[in-house]
């Protein structure tokens, strides 16, 4: 495990003028006990200038739990776990979308609001569970399984997702795959792409399922010898774990949910110390908002997320790039898919 973190340096160009010191005082007062005021005069300038851009350009911007403070707390329109960003794009009507998260993120704002622009910071923001499968490998499953519906994680791309019958998210996989069960009257389901939520639900529900063998590069690496080795150095302290981690994993922990499960949890149960078993930000984002909660940080980093940098958001509204594109017949389709897990649950992205 990676003890904590540093956050992503920022080379910036503009000025920390008094203006921008004014202009930013009461959103570093949001983040002040996560980022050191050493740090700020580096972020604020180009806080600043994007939160004026994106006015001008009416955009908004979407930000996953794993983007760093200085992003998730002071540029985003709208933060969340990814069924909750799908909504939002879902709803949203702001004419440009900036999608601060990974590629298949952006896909699916971009399939949900073909008419919408849709940026991306950086081409390079990917994911080790899209890279795992292909559409290609989901026709041959269809026909390894003839009859049996297909429940595709959102972490997979567009051709993926346009090859399956489904979506869905860590917050609401059970919900979705008992649906489709009952819908189609099987009482098996293929899931794909992640081996480790796909086990973890089949714990949850009667529904057979036959999983794939993807996983996630930063929820793989955390071993249950992790977990007691924690637990000894730290007594007393809350472990909650994303369900894309091992099932031995979530074995150990106290509470295994998806990233919004587990803010939720942090807010109603308020622990003394707690460790989210997941990407490093989740921690100095959570913390935000509850002072009263000491958050132990044994994390892993993800590379695709951190990828996301306020210079690059700044870039993106400047340039208007870079832009997604989704094949309209395979977005239509993929449409379908989502769209029948977003009629599954209903559950809005905060306000950032």
């Amino acid at each position: 495990m990676t003890l904590a973190h540093g956050h992503v340096s920022v080379s910036n160009p503009l000025p920390y003028t008094p203006e921008v010191a004014q202009e930013t005082a009461g959103l570093y007062a949001k983040v002040a006990r996560v980022i050191p005021s050493i740090e700020w005069p580096r972020f604020a300038p180009t806080i600043a200038r994007i939160n004026r851009l994106k006015a001008e350009r009416h955009a908004v911007i979407l930000a996953h739990n794993y983007q760093t403070p200085e992003i998730f707390h002071c540029v985003a329109d709208f933060v969340g776990d990814s069924l909750q960003l799908a909504q939002e794009a879902a709803k949203t009507d702001a004419p440009v979308i900036v999608q601060a998260g990974v590629h298949f993120m952006a896909e699916t704002s971009k399939i949900l609001c073909p008419d919408k622009t849709v940026l991306i910071p950086s081409l390079e923001a990917g994911c080790s569970l899209a890279s795992s499968i292909t559409g290609a490998d989901v026709r041959l499953l269809r026909q390894r399984y003839p009859g049996l519906p297909i429940v595709t994680y959102v972490n997979t791309s567009a051709e993926v997702k346009a090859e399956s019958d489904i979506c869905c998210t860590s917050s609401n996989a059970v919900a979705v795959v008992e649906s489709i069960a009952a819908e189609r009257g099987v009482d098996t389901v293929i899931m794909i792409p992640d081996e480790f939520l796909a086990k973890n639900v089949a714990l949850q529900t009667p529904v057979k399922i036959i999983s794939w063998a993807g996983h996630c590069e930063v929820h793989e690496r955390f071993s249950a010898q992790d977990i007691r080795d924690f637990r000894k150095g730290n007594p007393g302290a809350i472990v909650l774990a994303h369900p894309e981690c091992p099932p031995e994993v979530i074995a150990e922990a106290d509470f295994a949910g998806s990233t919004s499960a587990m803010i939720n949890y942090v807010g109603t149960k308020r622990p003394s110390r707690v460790v989210m078993v997941t990407e490093c930000s989740m921690s100095d984002n959570v913390s935000v908002h509850y002072p009263d909660v000491e958050f132990l940080r044994p994390c892993n980093l993800c590379p695709h997320m951190k990828r996301i940098t306020l210079d690059g958001i700044l870039n993106a509204l400047e340039t208007m790039t870079h832009e997604v594109k989704v094949d309209p017949e395979t977005g239509a389709r993929a449409r379908v898919a989502i769209e029948r897990m977003l009629r599954v649950t209903a559950k809005p992205a905060k306000a950032a």
